[in-house]
């Protein structure tokens, strides 16, 4: 799964990577993420690429009742998200690309769950595969977009944290996966040698602290 990550870019990062035509957007550092935030995406439209806020845990645009009885939608496994009522017509027709500095995951140990930090193994803009609705909200008539970040199992690299993580999506394969040309045959575990990884402080493990960057710094075991 995916439950946590961070999204500490430039603007200029983002535009030179994903090639985007929208205006420029002053990115914020979060280090922090959590389900039912407000996040960045990326989604295609007619003239190119644009950059744009969503809620993090997917509504689907038939959803019937209220946004807090959603089952949980943060993430979409990989095996059933071509098949699974709550994702099936945002596979079709509602592709993102959801960029990431990195994500959290947790080894269990006798002394509890140690988070540990994984990023790009060259320090570049990770890419996540994600998939995206508009749903309109039965008690406030607002239009709410939200998305949901796609998993598969982990390769050998994180497995010994995590037995899942997020599909991460190479430059070249952006456009057949925002079109739609390529289906699941994308949706696999990143090459070994894609990441790299380390343990953090437990203080991740609070929501709401998004703004400190210390929380990715590599700590000795045993800290806090």
């Amino acid at each position: 799964m995916c439950g946590r990550f961070t999204q500490a870019y430039t603007w200029r990062e983002l535009y030179e990577l994903y090639r985007l035509t929208c205006p420029p957007v002053n990115t914020q550092p979060r280090y922090n993420i959590a389900p039912t935030t407000m996040i960045d995406v990326v989604v295609p439209h007619e003239a190119g690429r644009d950059l744009v806020s969503m809620r993090w845990g997917l509504i689907p645009s038939w959803w019937k009742k209220t946004a807090k009885e959603v089952p949980s939608t943060f993430n979409a496994r990989a095996e059933t998200v071509a098949t699974k009522p709550m994702f099936r017509a945002a596979f079709k027709r509602g592709r993102c690309l959801i960029p990431a500095s990195g994500y959290f995951e947790w080894r269990p140990t006798p002394a509890g769950k140690q988070p540990y930090y994984i990023s790009a193994a060259n320090g570049s803009v990770l890419s996540m595969a994600g998939l995206w609705d508009q749903w309109t909200d039965i008690e406030t008539g607002a239009r709410v977009r939200s998305c949901t970040i796609i998993v598969t199992s982990a390769n050998s690299l994180t497995r010994a944290i995590h037995d899942r993580m997020p599909v991460l999506i190479e430059p070249k394969d952006f456009g057949p996966w925002l079109s739609g040309a390529a289906g699941t045959e994308l949706l696999g575990p990143a090459p070994d040698d894609y990441l790299r990884l380390w343990p953090v402080s437990k203080r991740v493990n609070r929501t709401g602290n998004v703004d400190d960057p210390t929380l990715i710094e590599e700590i000795s075991l045993g800290a806090v």
